[in-house]
């Protein structure tokens, strides 16, 4: 396949170490204007699988807490909080220009045996039942985004509405199929970093789509970024991204999210808030 985007997106998770527990990091050359809050949450997870061994993250919750730029290199700083002999904890904090962009705080947990009970997929058809960017007439970028130039898409997407269509007012769920758009290394860590960059694509969408047709142009900023990984991934396998707006309130939307795998097994779970702000009337 060749030199891809998804290629550039691996590359920004290889950390250049600068001192113990200190590292950094740059970005896709497309990213421009507002760094993308996936790239900056991979990385910062990245930065605190430098610290473990033989062990898998199995939660992290972070808060995006400036804008960050695409253009200048992002500093994780790693604090070791906690090594156990089954979790471990770790705590980075992105920082630009001196300032904090992006709070991560990350359990690592080895695997043993224990219970297993799950929530069943939806019943919604395969993947092959859900349009391609091309059946919607539009390119994979459309579904990336805006601020991204020039980048044909390291993520691919399916879903049954098109980039420019609208929906219901009031429907407060959502299914999109995702995957990288290429191979990854059989690297069960590269694979989690990269949901974790995957899941803050829709997540947040979810919570505006069921206002859009009353409320007209919004400001929307992810707040808070939380993941939990239930089982292992496999990020460039088609999953569905299963999504839910349990609430919206003082301009803030919140949303849930399920990964499903195609047999039907629920990987990974996520929760974002972010700032659903209207800025613009509804056009009449």
């Amino acid at each position: 396949m060749g030199e891809t985007d998804l290629d550039a997106v691996v590359a920004s998770l290889q950390l250049e170490e600068l001192d113990l527990n200190l590292y950094r990091a740059t970005s896709p050359s497309w990213e421009r204007g507002r760094l993308f809050g996936g790239t900056v949450a991979a990385q910062a997870l990245a930065a605190a699988y430098e610290t473990v061994e033989d062990l898998h993250v199995h939660s992290l919750h972070s808060y995006f807490l400036r804008p960050g730029d695409p253009s200048i290199p992002v500093i994780l700083d790693v604090d070791r909080i906690r090594d156990g002999r089954s979790f471990t904890t770790r705590r980075v904090v992105a920082r630009q220009r001196g300032e904090a962009i992006f709070n991560l705080a990350s359990s690592f947990h080895k695997i043993e045996p224990g219970p297993e009970h799950q929530v069943d997929m939806p019943d919604i058809g395969s993947v092959d039942d859900f349009p391609s960017a091309e059946d919607h007439g539009v390119t994979p970028n459309d579904f990336m985004p805006r601020h991204w130039k020039g980048a044909a898409a390291p993520i691919e997407v399916r879903r049954q509405m098109g980039p420019e269509e609208m929906p219901e007012v009031g429907l407060l769920t959502g299914e999109v199929w995702q995957r990288a758009f290429g191979t990854l290394p059989d690297d069960q860590a590269l694979h989690r970093i990269m949901l974790t960059y995957m899941s803050d694509l829709s997540l947040l969408g979810t919570s505006i789509r069921a206002h859009v047709g009353e409320i007209g142009e919004v400001m929307a900023a992810s707040l808070d970024h939380a993941l939990w990984f239930h089982r292992d991934v496999k990020a460039d396998d088609w999953l569905l991204y299963s999504l839910n707006s349990p609430s919206a309130s003082n301009a803030r939307g919140f949303n849930l999210g399920n990964y499903f795998a195609q047999d039907g097994t629920l990987v990974a779970s996520s929760a974002q808030e972010g700032l659903i702000r209207p800025i613009a009337p509804r056009a009449t």
